[in-house]
């Protein structure tokens, strides 16, 4: 057994990919330049098992890389969480979310729901995501909402996501509008994550990313922010800043990564059983191997949790010169 470190308790939080097949090939994922594994769902006896090994379990998230709704036993893999008292959420990009999967979802319980949407339109939806299903996803999200409304539910919360660009940064204003006219209260603007070790792909380019001091993508940030407060939408920032921090290059802090809580409090486990630091670590850098800190089908949760790959990776996370997937973090994309 590796040497492990017995001070450490293991993580509250997890993330489980039950799927990295998906139904679309957005040009700012990673399965756009192609899978780092090979395609494969999670069974649900696999999510009880890798569950079960964690009795502190306060809240998992059932996505990755792929479409969690591609998953046929997802419903009931959150009715299994939710009897051990966990916060269940997922992102998805909405396409499969008709009515028999709304009514799973909401007689499953679960607590969250994220939209990954990251355009207002038809046009900017598929030059973002490849893609002619932007109306579908709407009415989706119209029948969910007024069949939540009919319920008098409100679980799951719904939030949309804007992968914020370059390129699409002046539709944000229209994308909160949006919300609020399907009924959506939350709206999330996230950094574009890409590869600093190697050329990128797709939309995933330094080129594309926003920049705080381009006077532009200030304005339509606060424009963005005043038009949510008119129309009674929070609009947040994905990690642990404001909208118009989380597109700062610079910062205070020399070495921000270090503030991260991510290596001493969460796990990201892939459908092929490999633990990764983070959800954001497989996009930020091209050296997929540097991530992988065990595999939960061959190792418990506890000895590679507690192991020697997992002990160097937190000891290098807090020096200088960190880990590949964490150089980046809160200079070139928000914590």
């Amino acid at each position: 057994m590796a040497a492990i470190d017995t001070n450490l308790k293991l993580p509250r939080n997890l993330y489980l990919e039950v799927t990295n097949r998906c139904n679309l090939k957005c040009k700012a994922c990673i399965l756009y330049r192609g899978s780092w594994e090979s395609a494969r769902d999670v069974a649900l006896g696999e999510v009880v098992r890798i569950a079960d090994q964690l009795p502190r379990l306060e809240r998992i998230a059932l996505h990755g890389i792929g479409e969690p709704l591609l998953n046929a036993d997802l419903a009931a893999m959150i009715r299994h969480l939710k009897n051990r008292k966990a916060f269940v959420f997922f992102n998805s990009n909405g396409i499969l979310l008709d009515e028999k999967r709304q009514d799973e979802l909401i007689d499953a319980g679960l607590d969250e729901l994220r939209i990954s949407l990251d355009a207002a339109n038809q046009q900017d939806y598929e030059a973002m995501r490849n893609s002619d299903r932007f109306a579908q996803i709407i009415s989706n999200l119209r029948s969910f909402v007024n069949r939540m409304r009919q319920l008098q539910v409100t679980r799951p919360a719904l939030s949309l996501w804007y992968l914020g660009t370059r390129e699409n940064i002046n539709a944000l204003p229209e994308f909160v509008r949006l919300a609020a006219d399907i009924g959506v209260t939350q709206v999330y603007l996230q950094r574009l994550v890409y590869f600093h070790d190697d050329d990128g792909y797709g939309l995933a380019t330094s080129e594309k990313t926003l920049v705080a001091s381009d006077v532009s993508v200030r304005q339509r940030v606060e424009q963005g922010q005043d038009l949510a407060k008119q129309l009674g939408v929070q609009f947040n920032a994905s990690g642990l800043t404001s909208p118009l921090e989380s597109v700062q290059t610079d910062t205070r802090s020399r070495d921000p990564w270090k503030g991260c809580f991510r290596p001493t409090t969460l796990m990201y486990i892939t459908a092929n059983g490999n633990v990764l630091p983070c959800c954001i670590s497989p996009f930020s850098t091209s050296d997929y191997a540097s991530i992988i800190l065990g595999n939960v089908f061959e190792t418990s949760l506890k000895e590679i949790w507690l192991g020697s790959k997992y002990r160097a990776f937190r000891k290098s996370h807090q020096t200088a010169t960190p880990p590949k997937s964490c150089r980046g973090c809160g200079n070139l994309w928000s914590l």
